[in-house]
């Protein structure tokens, strides 16, 4: 970016006919320091943008997308991803934290692909819950966002895109899980005991969205063949 800025800078500079040093002064900033921001060696503050934009009769526009969510991953969610990972069966591609673009912008956690059933997964990883609707509403929105995806052209265009939603087995997820058991169960109707044997087995068909749990103990994380114990399985 810091690189982009500076060739900007510096086309509009020139279809203004003025050199570095006149821009310099106009904009009240050393000229040392603007040919710095030009070669993408230094990075302006918005202070400095906007006086190079009003010197250069131009305005500096800042916008912040919304996204689907923090990017921020802690070692606990790695960990239970790479365990996933582990455990797929060779008919699932498996493709990690893969962006989004259109409608939503967004990082989905690991995406599994049955070419031949022409199954995608999106998959969302989570060690702690804090807002079930605004996780549900963020799953959904990148979910729906896969065909923006870069591996998107060599999907069959008829394919069928599932979620499945790994938690980590802690007290507090096992009492939402609980609490929200009809909420889930429209969002992940499937048997997280098939949805399981789909993922780890060669010819089991997979049964839609579902939702797995995850132990980690320490550094070790596995993904546990059905719910725990008095938590909802399903439909």
């Amino acid at each position: 970016m810091r690189v982009a800025i500076g060739a900007e800078i510096r086309r509009m500079r020139l279809d203004a006919g003025l050199s570095q040093r006149r821009l310099a002064e106009m904009a009240s900033i050393d000229h040392g320091f603007l040919s710095l921001i030009e070669r993408g060696l230094r990075e302006p503050s918005l202070a400095v943008l906007v006086a190079i934009a009003t010197a250069l009769g131009g305005d500096v526009s800042v916008r912040l997308f919304p996204g689907t969510g923090p990017r921020l991953r802690d070692p606990i969610q790695a960990r239970i991803t790479e365990a996933l990972v582990r455990i797929l069966d060779p008919r699932w591609t498996r493709l990690v934290e893969v962006p989004v673009h259109r409608p939503a912008r967004g990082v989905i956690d690991l995406v599994a692909h049955d070419r031949a059933a022409g199954i995608v997964i999106a998959t969302e990883v989570q060690s702690e819950l804090r807002r079930l609707e605004q996780q549900l509403r963020w799953s959904n929105e990148k979910a729906g966002s896969l065909p923006s995806a870069d591996f998107w052209r060599f999907v069959e265009e008829d394919a069928t895109i599932d979620q499945l939603l790994v938690l980590r087995s802690t007290r507090a997820n096992r009492q939402l899980a609980e609490r929200f058991a009809e909420t889930l169960a429209v969002a992940f109707p499937a048997s997280p005991i098939d949805a399981y044997r789909a993922l780890t087995t060669p010819d089991v068909p997979w049964p839609g969205s579902s939702i797995l749990w995850a132990r980690v103990e320490g550094d070790a994380a596995l993904i546990l063949e059905s719910p725990p114990r008095r938590v909802p399985a399903g439909r």
